[in-house]
């Protein structure tokens, strides 16, 4: 069975064409991703933005021609963080079927982040009992804390998210002290509820810190000084606190142009990394894990492993 995931999120359209590969999980057949920034200048009020919303269509046409030509049998999408809470999802649901005969999902935080766990535990080495997932996205970041196979507890921060945070915060090119200062605050702040929100489940001397998506995996690139990414020397690499924060004092004193040059960075994540790498700091300080598992894989696979567990690639959706 082949089948093919999208994840449509507020900053970056993410898809994943794969079949089952008996006992060694999932087997690759293509991958495409592209920063459409759905979620850029996103308000309560006005909901998704029109060019936003087309940015996005014309993507998903072409994923969906990818999958196709992949031979993905099912196409099985869903729509986050940013599309959940706007007023016009429905308009963005409809529009998506109208142009590419796709039915798009509408997950909530505790879903997204219970699919992100299939696909973590698919890919990660532990070295611990217990872990606890970081999911950074471009409008919420997703907690999960597991032990063994077991999820304890599931914590979605609606606004923790990367594309929200640059636009609440950052103005300067580079960023003044002050605005740093901000945005580390509101950061502490979610952070601060999170931990409570834990508190009854948290073993420091029992855990380890993982993150997924595309904050830590370019991190982990910029680190390593690639070139073009590669899966193989991402999934598992280790984040260290001292490391990161040298890539973040590197990053807030360059201009958004000089961000623009790092090999390692995608093209349209100048300068959400910024934001991103303070919740990777901050995630580390908050629970005194300091250091961070990669993990390459994330919802997608998770989607995936999900649908072939419960058969729902039959009724072309996840849940």
């Amino acid at each position: 069975m082949r089948l093919a995931s999208i994840d449509i999120g507020s900053n970056t359209l993410r898809l994943l064409v794969a079949e089952t590969a008996h006992q060694r999980g999932l087997k690759e057949i293509a991958r495409d991703r592209r920063i459409t920034r759905l979620g850029g200048g996103f308000t309560e009020e006005a909901g998704l933005k029109e060019d936003a919303i087309e940015r996005t269509i014309r993507v998903l046409m072409e994923f969906k021609d990818t999958a196709v030509h992949a031979g993905a049998e099912h196409i099985l999408a869903v729509a986050t963080s940013v599309v959940r809470r706007a007023k016009n999802r429905e308009v963005f649901i409809e529009r998506v079927k109208e142009k590419t005969g796709m039915d798009v999902r509408i997950i909530d935080g505790t879903e997204e982040a219970r699919l992100c766990v299939e696909g973590v535990l698919s890919a990660v080495k532990r070295e611990k009992e217990e872990i606890l997932i970081v999911d950074i996205g471009g409008g919420s970041t997703e907690f999960v804390y597991c032990g063994g196979d077991r999820v304890f507890e599931t914590i979605s921060v609606e606004n923790m998210g990367v594309v929200h945070l640059t636009e609440g915060f950052l103005r300067s090119d580079p960023p003044g002290e002050r605005e740093l200062e901000g945005l580390e605050k509101r950061i502490e702040e979610f952070l601060h509820h999170v931990r409570t929100s834990l508190s009854g489940v948290f073993r420091k001397d029992m855990c380890e810190l993982c993150g997924t998506a595309g904050t830590v995996t370019t991190l982990a690139s910029i680190e390593q000084s690639l070139e073009t990414y590669q899966p193989d020397k991402i999934n598992n690499y280790i984040l260290t606190y001292d490391g990161v924060r040298k890539i973040y004092h590197r990053l807030v004193t360059m201009s958004l142009e000089e961000r623009k040059q790092l090999l390692s960075l995608e093209k349209g994540r100048e300068d959400l990394i910024i934001p991103g790498t303070a919740i990777v700091l901050k995630c580390m300080e908050a629970f005194g894990l300091y250091t961070m598992r990669v993990s390459d894989a994330g919802l997608l696979e998770g989607i995936i492993i999900d649908a072939l567990k419960k058969e729902h690639y039959k009724k072309g959706g996840v849940g």
